[in-house]
Formats: C-alpha cells, structure tokens, sequence
C-alpha cells in the first residue's frame, strides 16, 4: 500500500471520539470484544460439552479424544489465520473479511446451539474455524489503518484494542460458562452467537462513519489472470479433497487417529517451509538471514510456552472439573470461571510489565533472556500443580487456590514472552517477508496445540504427577539452555537487542 493511500485512509477516519482516540477504535473495539466474548465463552464449556455424558446434555465423546480434538481445533484456527491474510491481502480486503469471517463464526455457534449429534458439532467447528481465520488477523489489521505512522497515540490505541479482547476473555466465561454448566450447554453457545451477532451490529452500523476508507483496500490485488488460476486451483483443492474424504473414510483409512496426525506433521512441517523459504529468498539479505537464524531458538521456546499455556483449556480445564474442590468458601465454582483467570491477570499485570521494562530501560532484559524467562515461569505453572497430588494423593480434591497459582504463573510468563515476542518478530523479519514472519509468529500457536493433540493422553489421575513434572522439566531445560545461547542468538540479531 502506498504512502498516498495510507494518507487517503488516514483523513478518511475522524481522527478524534473514542478515550481520546479516532472514533474507529469504537468500532474496532466492540467488534473485538463481541468476536472474543463469543470465542471464549464458547471455549470455556466446549471440552465439558464433548465429553459429558449425553444424560447430561453432552456428546459422550471419550475424555481424551474430547481433549486432543480442543487442541486440534486450536491449532487449526491459528493455520486458518494465514488462509484469512491472503484473502484480504489479494482478493476482497480487511473489512469484508472480517464481515464474512463474522458471520460464519455466528452460525458456527448457532449450530452448536442446535441440540444434535456429533456431525453437527464438526460442521460448527469447520465454521468457526474459518471464521475466526477471516476475523482476527484482519480486525487488527484495520487498527493500524486508522492511525497514521507518525501518531503517538498508536501504541495506547492498540493498548486500548488488547484490553478490548482481554475484557471479553474475561466476562464470557462467566456469564457463557455459568449458564452452559449450570442450565444448558446449547443455551450457552446460543449467548455465544447472540454475542458475535452484537459485534456484527456494531460493525456493520458504525464502519462506514467511524472507519471511512480503512478496510477497504486490497493491497495486492490478483490481477484477472491470477483471479482465473486461483479459481481453478482451489476448484481443483476442493474436488481432491472431497473426493479423497469419501474414498477414505469408507476404507477405515481416514480416521480420527490418522487425521490428528495430519495436524500434528502440518504443524511442524508448515513453519519449516516457511523458515526454508524465507533463508533461501534471493531477496533475504545476509544480515536478514542472520537474523532468520537467530528467530529459530525463539521460535521454539515460543512452541514450548504455548504448548503449557493452551492446556489451560484442555488438560487444566478437565482438572478443574475432575480434581479440584469445586464448593469452596461457602459457594459453588463452575468449572468454567477458571478460563477467565488468563484475561484477569493479563488485564491486572499487563500494564505493570510495560512501565517495568520502560523504567529499566537499557538495563532490561534482552529478547532471549525474556523469552527464557517465559518459559522459567511456564515450567513452574506445571510443577506447581503436580504438588497437590504429591502432598495429598491422586484421589482427593484439590484446593482452588492451587488452579488460582498455576494460571497466575503461566500469565507471568506470557507477558514476557508474547508482547515480546510480537516486537522481536517485526525487528528480525526480512523486508520482502514481513507479512508473513508475523504470520509465523502466530504459527508457534498452531505447532504448539497440533503437539499438544499428540500427548494429551498421556494424561489420566495415574500419570498426573509424571505428566505435569516432565512437562515441566522440559520447560525449565529449554529455559537453561536459552539463557546459556543468549549471547549467541544476540549475535547472530545484528543489532537488534
């Protein structure tokens, strides 16, 4: 995009009318915090409604196979995410993705709202992977839009934006997690998709007053040829892999076992790809490929942490419903509310950790030591949650406060590493390759859960102590060695600190 057409959007957007802040950011924020507060409230009970029994409202899918199939609906938004970038970058723009991308997460959740069978459950998950995949990549990308690059206001508006996801995180287990456990799981994505509605109703209504032109441009925009090709290849996509979904279930060679492993070789394999290409690009400079090489350690340890930090969801989730004392100081908890621990801390903590780092200055922490730091604090997250067991046996309820702990630990490490690791991303990545190094970025997610589909039944109330612990330990060696290779990696940044 052009610096004339960056200008044009700019003026497009009235620059003043939300907290001090141009008035798309209205726009921008409630549509985020509708999206989030359906995703998470959906989050928060999906795993309890695959695995409960269907006396009680549930699918009756095995605990296991309900946790792995979490993991792999996690991996498989964030490689949704990279379809999402190229449809807005090449054919119809951020707006309209984040429009379409809005609606199908909306009937995804209404046909998780329609009492049904297992079919039904995949074809929401289908939706609302795609969805998701259009939405969020986009909807952030339009904040920058309304900003010029010389505005200092820039970094508060997106400060502003991450509060706007994290304060939807944090509600919608609440209010979705308390109605789905305690009255009826449908009922519950039934709110969910009346939430995404909402965010729709915001975008729709205040985009074109408080947007202008921000959204609407297609940056690189397929030419009719390329439109042709691209029709025919996906034409072609499509066919192959009906036609290889028809000819292979009947066989009994696509299974659910055969199909998690596919995730689990595209998880790894996809950012490989993206590592070789990028390194071998005649455009990549020799600094920049220093630089590629140095991002590749952080890389990891990024798949280490999220690995630990998206069992909150999974494998902490079934926790807090199997082991943990659950009538506490004279209430009941819901299971669910634990999902909104994550967004508190963040919303409590994150605004200390950027006063910290700016109030150390040059003497803070380098990227490495930081990302070693975020997985010191991961690693502890596990180790402490095994000690109930250690202290108490397999067999007795846990006290919350021990959950409490374990989550209050992860979030540290999160924001060490994540907000980090965003800013390591746009200082390593290669010009020509910016796009999508942050797209890689992101990918550590999907590698991290497509991993997690793998080992997650390993876990059960016998193998808990062994699980967390070497997990853990894992973690904390990952952390050693890191710390150890700083000044390496540091060398290999060329000046990026």
């Amino acid at each position: 995009m052009s610096d004339v057409t960056k200008q044009k959007i700019v003026s497009s957007v009235p620059q003043q009318g939300f907290l001090g802040h141009p008035k798309g950011l209205f726009t921008l924020f409630f549509t985020e915090f509708w999206e989030r507060f359906s995703y998470y409230g959906m989050r928060a009970i999906l795993v309890f409604y695959m695995y409960y029994e269907i006396s009680k409202g549930g699918l009756g899918i095995e605990e296991n196979t309900a946790l792995a199939i979490m993991s792999i609906y996690g991996s498989l938004v964030y490689m949704s995410g990279i379809i999402g970038g190229w449809l807005s970058d090449r054919i119809f723009g951020n707006s309209k993705a984040v429009f379409y991308g809005g609606i199908l997460i909306m009937l995804g959740h209404i046909v998780l709202a329609i009492p049904g069978s297992v079919t039904l459950f995949f074809v929401s998950m289908f939706l609302i992977v795609l969805g998701t995949g259009l939405l969020k990549p986009n909807v952030s990308s339009v904040v920058g839009e309304i900003y010029s690059e010389e505005d200092n206001r820039r970094d508060a508006g997106f400060s502003i934006f991450y509060m706007g996801i994290n304060l939807g995180g944090f509600l919608a287990p609440l209010i979705i997690g308390t109605v789905g456990m305690k009255y009826n799981f449908h009922l519950g994505f039934g709110i969910a998709a009346i939430g995404m509605f909402l965010g729709l109703v915001v975008f729709i209504f205040t985009r074109k007053k408080n947007l202008g032109l921000a959204g609407t441009f297609v940056v690189n925009p397929l030419s009719p040829t390329e439109k042709k090709k691209v029709l025919t290849w996906i034409s072609l996509g499509a066919v192959l892999i009906i036609a290889l979904i028809a000819i292979t279930i009947p066989m009994g060679l696509l299974t659910f076992k055969t199909f998690k492993a596919v995730i689990g070789i595209l998880g790894i394999l996809i950012p490989t790809l993206y590592f070789f290409v990028m390194y071998r690009s005649p455009k990549t400079t020799a600094i920049e490929r220093s630089r590629i090489i140095a991002y590749i350690p952080l890389f990891i340890a990024s798949v280490m942490f999220w690995a630990i930090e998206e069992q909150g969801s999974t494998i902490l989730a079934n926790y807090a419903d199997r082991r943990t004392q659950l009538n506490f100081a004279g209430f009941h908890i819901s299971p669910a509310w634990f999902q909104s621990l994550n967004p508190l801390f963040i919303i409590i903590f994150a605004p200390l950790f950027a006063w910290l780092w700016v109030k150390l200055g040059d003497r803070q922490p380098s990227v490495p030591k930081k990302f070693s730091l975020g997985l010191l604090f991961a690693g502890l997250s596990f180790l402490v949650i095994l000690l109930p067991a250690y202290f108490g046996g397999k067999n007795s309820l846990v006290n919350p406060l021990w959950l409490v702990l374990s989550y209050f630990i992860v979030v540290l490490g999160e924001l060490c590493l994540s907000p980090v690791g965003l800013s390591a991303t746009t200082k390593l990545a290669p010009a020509a390759f910016l796009a999508q190094t942050m797209s890689l970025w992101f990918l550590s997610n999907a590698a991290a859960q497509a991993i997690n589909a793998q080992i997650v039944k390993f876990y059960t109330p016998n193998t808990e102590m062994a699980y967390f612990g070497v997990i853990g330990a894992i973690a904390l060696f990952l952390s050693l060695v890191l710390y150890l290779l700083t000044p390496k990696i540091q060398g290999y940044m060329k000046g990026v600190r």
